[in-house]
């Protein structure tokens, strides 16, 4: 992805967040090529038709403005329950609006315990859906796209929560002032099981949108490094839930919820605001021209991902500070034993599709070499997608199907088609310089020079058409979906601060507001479509 905060309610939350990332966000379903304000009327009676007037309706709201809405409400089964949840989203991205359709239903025992559920995304491009069912500790999984559907089996830890019946569980016999859980959640967009604390506060009178007061208790929970605040009532109702990352959901009356009228002020895009400006006494005007770059990073305690992310390859960490090098000057070292493991498919790189096989094969024929081929599906990959904000969880099978999307497409595409092909490639997920800003980022790493025990992964960025990547992309940890979201803690957090810059000695200024000069030949070919990194376009 690229890649994705959580103010409403947390089946939806991760999605956002894989979009505010960008990368992400993160991180979210595909492209919308309608907004939702053109949806018909008929059309989203049709969708919210299952929901009576027992449900429960919510506005969600970015730093005051409204983005979107849920609705959510559970019914008898059997012995237990089907808990229901419907979101609509809608955000500016890059001056273009971008929707997305958010549905979750869990089915529950009358302790609401899990034993399935459904989660879906779509965009208006396909739809994305995530199908499991408990079995114990065996939980099957299903992932079906318009592309096809893939399945798989895992043995989890313990029994997974799903993020959607958390407050049932709570109400349930957890809502006590003082009281700490620690439980396992599953989460559908990242399909990883992860801890999760929840500290239940004190009783609280919490005011909705056009509603009266509601007591409800004070919740703390903390989920792949993100602390959100919720009111929890004692049926287990969430009133309001706030993240530090400026998200917030509000009861409302239906008719307040569904009200998606936007104001000339919500222009503000949400990936700008994730934008790390840099303290610099050196211009860098074309990251192209960046040799050797340290930069002094504060916050990084803010997310829980893996330090050892941070060294290796083209770069090294030195407490703070950490220096970047041009990939270019990267030689082969000793080889990786775990190189291997990234041939492998996964839920989302599915480089066993025939179809991924057979485009990754065009891509490369009649070239030899492990740098070539990995080059030539750089500039393939770059060609074959059009640059647009997207709102998805990108499967490659998808990406290479719809032909559009940000940094998590392109990325997730470029490794399927490389592995399909017999070349090693993951992805990295950080941040990198365009335009006098660091902006969240994904791109892969391809594994290279594969000669006499020796190797190199080398960083490349098909988004942004570079073989290798330019010297200012900054890795921190590596990874799916799951890892992006790591990520999101940092937003607000991250600082840098430019410590030393060494540019090319011969490289060519750019001065704004002079005549052009003749460059000659140039030695990088051009591009066939625009370049754009998830958060940003050149």
């Amino acid at each position: 992805m690229c890649s994705l905060v959580k103010p409403l309610p947390r089946a939806v939350t991760r999605p956002v967040s894989f979009l505010i990332l960008v990368a992400w966000v993160a991180v979210m379903a595909l492209l919308l090529r309608r907004s939702y304000l053109e949806a018909s009327s008929a059309s989203l009676a049709t969708d919210l038709a299952r929901y009576g007037s027992a449900a429960v309706w919510r506005g969600i709201y970015y730093r005051g403005e409204k983005i979107g809405f849920t609705v959510s409400q559970t019914l008898p089964e059997g012995d237990g329950f089907e808990l229901q949840e419907d979101g609509r989203l809608q955000m500016a991205l890059l001056g273009a609006t971008t929707a997305a359709t958010i549905r979750t239903d869990a089915h529950v025992d009358r302790a609401f315990a899990l034993r399935a559920f459904e989660f879906s995304l779509d965009p208006g491009t396909g739809k994305v859906e995530v199908r499991g069912r408990i079995d114990g500790r065996r939980l099957s999984l299903e992932v079906r796209t318009a592309s096809g559907a893939r399945a798989e089996e895992r043995l989890l830890d313990e029994p997974p929560a799903l993020s959607q019946n958390l407050s049932r569980r709570l109400a349930d016999g957890g809502l006590a002032t003082g009281a700490r859980h620690q439980w396992t959640m599953f989460d559908p967009a990242t399909l990883r099981n992860s801890p999760v604390v929840v500290d239940v506060g004190r009783r609280e009178l919490v005011r909705g949108a056009g509603v009266a007061p509601i007591p409800a208790f004070r919740v703390e929970m903390t989920f792949a490094g993100l602390r959100t605040t919720s009111w929890v009532t004692d049926t287990g109702e969430v009133v309001r839930e706030e993240s530090p990352l400026g998200l917030i959901t509000i009861r409302e009356s239906p008719q307040s919820a569904r009200t998606m009228a936007v104001s000339n002020r919500i222009r503000e895009d949400l990936l700008q605001t994730a934008a790390v400006v840099p303290r610099m006494s050196t211009r860098i005007d074309e990251p192209r021209d960046v040799r050797r770059l340290r930069l002094r990073v504060r916050g990084l305690e803010a997310a829980a991902f893996p330090r050892g992310d941070l060294d290796g390859g083209a770069q090294r960490t030195d407490g703070d500070v950490v220096e970047l090098i041009d990939p270019r000057q990267m030689t082969a070292e000793r080889a990786d034993p775990d190189a291997s493991r990234y041939l492998a498919a996964e839920p989302f790189i599915e480089s066993d599709a025939p179809e991924i096989r057979a485009e990754a094969d065009a891509a490369v024929r009649g070239i030899e070499g492990d740098r070539a081929r990995a080059e030539r599906l750089t500039r393939y990959v770059n060609a074959l997608l059009d640059k647009k904000p997207t709102v998805s969880l990108p499967s490659a099978r998808e990406v290479l199907r719809t032909k559009v999307g940000d940094c998590n497409e392109h990325t997730a595409l470029y490794v399927a088609m490389a592995r399909a092909v017999g070349l090693p490639a993951r992805i990295a997920v950080g941040l990198v310089f365009v335009h006098g800003a660091f902006y969240y980022h994904a791109w892969p790493e391809v594994y290279v020079d594969r000669a006499a025990g020796r190797g190199l992964w080398l960083p490349v960025d098909p988004t942004l058409n570079q073989f290798p990547a330019d010297a200012t992309h900054l890795r921190l940890t590596r990874g799916g979906l799951d890892k992006q979201a790591a990520i999101l803690p940092l937003i607000g957090h991250l600082a840098i601060d430019v410590v030393s810059v060494d540019l090319e000695p011969n490289r060519t200024p750019i001065l704004v507001g002079r005549q052009p000069v003749d460059l000659g030949a140039l030695t990088v070919p051009i591009p066939r479509r625009e370049s754009s990194c998830c958060a940003c376009r050149r």
